[in-house]
């Protein structure tokens, strides 16, 4: 049985998440009745997965056209849906018990960028070809805490603080937690001023060293976020960058991650 692109969970979810529509500008004249957010939010995770344009995107699966969904995901980004589903579904994982703060993992992974656009640059692995980043912050269990993109000629090594880009996770008693108490991490984030940075924040930095024999033994844990990275470019569109404004790139990877988020709840095992 084919798996559903939008599971009732998931979308009871981010159904009270999303803004109201935007008023039209002249209200004598309102157009064509507008597409259930349902259809296109489908055709959104379609496009997502499967890594097609939008001009693609198949009339028969009842979506609207893909310039519809793609205005649908532009306003949704904008307005910063992704961002509160990401944290919503952190505190639905943190009072479950299922995000293990004892140590982070944070690593990058390049991608082809098409067209380039915004945050791309020259690749150093793909012949200088235009290029992207995505960077991933994983707790112990690889549950993506946070993600960011950059440009492929960004050095790691100032992408540490990819820390500071967690939410306030909620769902327990107390103040929300945003630090792991270890921060694990290759040789490409070495630094003096990570290592400072981290214990300011109090986190104990365990990155390796460069000029070091490997063996630090450090790959036995960090590991989560490779796989986690590598669960995030199965997306179609995150595979390859098609998409020349940042933003809109950064959304689709939000919204990827917390896909991910929900697949280790209970309900979301099946999506």
């Amino acid at each position: 049985m084919a798996k559903p692109l939008l599971p009732d969970a998931l979308w009871d979810r981010i159904r009270p998440l999303l803004p109201p529509p935007p008023k039209p500008k002249r209200p004598d004249r309102p157009g064509r009745k507008r597409l259930d957010d349902r259809r296109c939010l489908i055709g959104i995770l379609f496009v997502l997965k499967t890594g097609i344009g939008w001009e693609d995107l198949p009339a028969e699966m009842g979506c609207g056209s893909g310039m519809t969904c793609w205005r649908r995901l532009e306003y949704w980004t904008r307005r910063g849906v992704w961002r509160r589903l990401h944290e919503l579904l952190l505190a639905e994982l943190e009072y479950a018990g299922r995000i293990d703060w004892s140590r982070a993992s944070i690593d990058s992974a390049s991608l082809r960028a098409r067209g380039g656009g915004g945050d791309t640059g020259p690749s150093p692995v793909d012949r200088r070809k235009p290029g992207s980043k995505h960077f991933a912050l994983v707790d112990a269990d690889g549950t993506p805490l946070a993600t960011r993109t950059t440009a492929a000629n960004r050095n790691d090594v100032a992408q540490m603080a990819t820390v500071d880009a967690v939410p306030p996770v909620r769902g327990k008693p107390g103040r929300p937690r945003r630090r792991p108490d270890e921060a694990y991490a290759d040789r490409g984030f070495d630094s003096k001023a990570n290592r400072e940075a981290m214990r300011r924040r109090g986190i104990t930095p365990r990155i390796a060293r460069r000029g070091e024999p490997h063996g630090s033994g450090l790959g036995k844990v960090r590991w989560v976020v490779e796989r986690t990275l590598s669960w995030l470019h199965n997306f179609g569109r995150l595979r390859v960058r098609k998409d020349r404004r940042a933003e809109m790139h950064q959304g689709l990877l939000d919204l990827a991650g917390s896909i991910l988020c929900f697949r280790k709840l209970p309900e979301g095992q099946l999506c």
